[in-house]
């Protein structure tokens, strides 16, 4: 609570350093609310939030589908499922950097070595791709493992109605498994919502907000305001309309 009201009066006041603050109101907000910035970091992020989304909630549960209920593969397969969200997310994004740079990673030299012309540090279109593809690598495996647990869990009884029915693996789906999974389904698209307002670190590490300011999501504008420009008022201000 002391941290967050510290950020409340930053973002209703006006300093010049030596501790000496002067009252604005709520004149912070309003620029902040009625900046280009903000709005093109706000559309930057919730393009990237919608596209991980379409993404990586299918792709989850695909791949939970798949996955072995019992016996040894099924442990191998939790264990390779878990293993990105165990790495430190500094790590991950120094990982995807490496990796996809045009001249000496596997993936940038690789595609461009096929007749692509792949270049993240240059393009906003490959830095996006990028950053996206980084980012359904580190996390649909949350989605993944949610999916699985909620598989797990439905009660035999009811596929033995379905083959006594003789329903196939698409109605088998659309009428016991989806039905089952929407609650935990729910909890992963909410986590996932929040995970991706709140991403820094991976983006800071591999694009820094570039080129230009094609993948400044609203965490790394802020953290630009606050401690590149050093304008406390309209960060604090920011912090708040972010929360």
């Amino acid at each position: 609570v002391i941290p967050l009201m510290t950020v409340v009066n930053y973002s209703v006041q006006e300093t010049f350093g030596d501790n000496l603050f002067f009252f604005e109101g709520m004149k912070w907000f309003e620029e902040v609310l009625s900046s280009e910035r903000f709005h093109d970091s706000l559309i930057r992020q919730l393009k990237f939030t919608f596209i991980i989304l379409l993404i990586q909630v299918p792709l989850g549960v695909a791949i939970a589908l798949t996955m072995p209920r019992k016996g040894f593969w099924a442990s191998v397969c939790l264990i390779l499922m878990a293993m990105p969200l165990l790495i430190p997310w500094n790590v991950v994004g120094a990982m995807w950097n490496i990796f996809a740079l045009p001249d000496i990673g596997l993936l940038g030299y690789t595609l461009n070595a096929m007749g692509f012309d792949y270049n993240f540090t240059r393009q906003p279109v490959a830095a996006w791709a990028t950053l996206i593809t980084m980012d359904v690598w580190h996390w649909t495996s949350l989605v993944v493992l949610l999916s699985y647990a909620g598989l797990s869990a439905i009660p035999d009884a009811y596929y033995q109605a379905a083959r006594i029915d003789g329903a196939n693996a698409f109605k088998v789906f659309r009428y016991i498994q989806l039905p089952k999974l929407k609650r935990v389904l729910t909890i992963a698209i909410l986590l996932r919502f929040m995970d991706s307002f709140n991403i820094y670190t991976e983006p800071f590490v591999l694009t820094g907000g570039g080129p230009g300011n094609t993948t400044t999501l609203l965490s790394l504008d802020l953290v630009k305001i606050a401690l590149g420009q050093f304008d406390l008022g309209p960060a604090a201000a920011m912090s708040l309309i972010y929360f």
